[in-house]
């Protein structure tokens, strides 16, 4: 890895915001190898120059440093352990780099996994959704070893502009947990916000107009408050996976002992929204529940 642009990079995951972040890495010259259970979502960053790889652990043997961007634990953890897996299959000196919004004790047990095999592993969740990943401004929380930070940092500012090294392995994941406990509670406040204007009879469009540059003012407010008027509940993060960071802070939460009412609300107004068929939309798709 002498220079940045002849790091071989491998990702795994291109949904909605992983394929705009890969792009983000091809587009800067750096070789690109991918993976995703969907091979048709892989398609376009093909057709632009990146290599297709059969399995996640053909994908680490090709690489200097490899980025996941999955669903679920469940997920990280089968292609970073086994035989075939991140861990067994990457050579030693590779960063692996896990961008999925995941467990703490997971990310700590990949990075002890993968340094006894002369690997380094950082976890490094991001906020921002599908816009901050189409526009390279996703803020990155990550945990590691600074070493591995510094080396990586090229690659993450392709991707992000805020970029964190928040402690050891696992700190990244605990940041992260924060940022959706903060959203989990502010877009409830959004929502109710906008159902209380509705039933007022206010114009919508101009309520934001006023409420959207004072204190309540925020990127929950101003963009999803913009597409609930508009009717817009199109996913730029799906709700069943909101509903999964939510559960992984719950039980962070219990860990330590902290009682977080507004989360334990929130979570349950999505899963109830997720029974009624509504885990594919965005998470401003809250306001259904609101309009009932």
């Amino acid at each position: 890895m002498s220079t940045n642009n002849k790091v071989r990079v491998g990702f795994i995951g291109l949904g909605i915001m992983g394929s705009s972040m890969a792009g983000h890495l091809l587009q800067a010259g750096h070789s690109l190898s991918v993976y995703n259970r969907s091979r048709a979502k892989a398609d376009a960053l093909v057709a632009q120059g990146a290599s297709w790889c059969d399995t996640p652990g053909d994908v680490a043997a090709a690489s200097d440093i490899v980025i996941s961007m999955v669903g679920f634990p469940h997920d990280v953890e089968a292609i970073y352990f086994g035989d075939q897996g991140l861990i067994a299959r990457a050579a030693p000196g590779a960063i692996l780099i896990d961008m999925t919004t995941s467990s703490p004790l997971l990310a700590q047990r990949i990075a002890a996994t993968a340094a006894k095999r002369g690997c380094a592993a950082l976890d490094a969740p991001v906020s921002g959704g599908e816009i901050g990943a189409r526009d390279a401004k996703l803020a990155i929380m990550v945990g590691g070893e600074q070493a591995a930070f510094d080396a990586a940092l090229p690659i993450l500012q392709k991707m992000g502009a805020n970029i964190v090294l928040q402690g050891a392995a696992g700190a990244g994941q605990h940041t992260k947990m924060c940022n959706q406990i903060v959203i989990a509670s502010t877009i409830m406040g959004v929502c109710e916000g906008l159902a209380y204007g509705k039933r007022a009879g206010l114009n919508l469009d101009t309520v934001l107009q006023s409420i959207g540059s004072g204190a309540a003012s925020g990127f929950q407010l101003n963009t999803f408050g913009a597409r609930i008027i508009k009717g817009d509940f199109e996913p730029g993060f799906f709700i069943e996976h909101f509903i999964k960071d939510l559960g992984i802070a719950l039980a962070e939460a219990a860990h330590m002992e902290i009682d977080l009412p507004g989360l334990t609300l929130a979570r349950k107004l999505y899963q109830q929204l997720a029974e009624q068929g509504y885990g594919r939309r965005g998470t401003q798709a809250l306001f259904k529940y609101y309009e009932k």
